[in-house]
């Protein structure tokens, strides 16, 4: 006669096995994510340690006269101007800001690790553009934080956390299935998370 803990085995033995599998899989599938968000907050938490040179370049040229003052609400062809930065100077990164007032236009670029700001004379249309690069730490820095980064590479960040959070629930199911183990990892667990607590209490907050 089946007793109820025989009745529950087979489904122990399946949330153990789909446990696994996705503890696997999840793992191994974000591998290359919790590498770079691992490492990168190293690079973050001790800049020092992984400073590189910041490169700036200086560059000068003469706008289309006709873009610095137009009809329309904007009083200046933004796009226009922005395009032939791009085009001219070789500039890259997402268009952080142009603003345009009586005298003169600026047109700022951003993308991880860089910035480009030109500063256009609407009467005389010479441009003044700084273009800065702060290394590859820097960069990839600005990948961590999200900055600069653009929606496609926030999308990045959100699907890392949840993997993350999939991967270490799948990890607390898993050891509930280690009968030698779960005690002891469990105990374990408790006391990172309450080490972690105190710390922040003692030393942080």
């Amino acid at each position: 006669m089946s007793t109820a803990s025989d009745r529950r085995s087979p489904w122990r033995r399946r949330i153990a096995v789909t446990a696994r599998w996705l503890h696997i899989y999840l793992s191994m599938g974000s591998f290359a994510l919790v590498l770079f968000f691992a490492a990168t907050g190293l690079t973050l938490n001790h800049p020092d340690w992984f400073a590189t040179r910041q490169t700036t370049a200086q560059r000068h040229g003469i706008a289309d006269k006709a873009m610095l003052r137009t009809a329309g609400a904007d009083g200046a062809d933004k796009l226009g101007l922005v395009e032939m930065l791009r085009t001219r100077e070789h500039v890259h990164g997402t268009v952080s800001d142009v603003r345009v007032d009586d005298e003169q236009i600026t047109v700022s670029f951003r993308s991880p690790g860089y910035t480009a700001d030109a500063f256009i004379d609407r009467d005389t249309g010479k441009y003044d553009l700084t273009e800065v690069n702060n290394g590859i730490v820097a960069v990839l820095n600005d990948l961590h934080k999200g900055r600069d980064a653009g929606k496609v590479w926030s999308w990045v960040i959100d699907v890392s956390a949840v993997l993350l959070v999939l991967v270490s629930l799948t990890g607390l199911v898993l050891i509930w299935f280690v009968y030698k183990r779960r005690t002891s990892g469990l105990v374990l667990a408790g006391l990172a998370a309450a080490v972690c607590m105190a710390l922040w209490k003692l030393f942080v907050k």
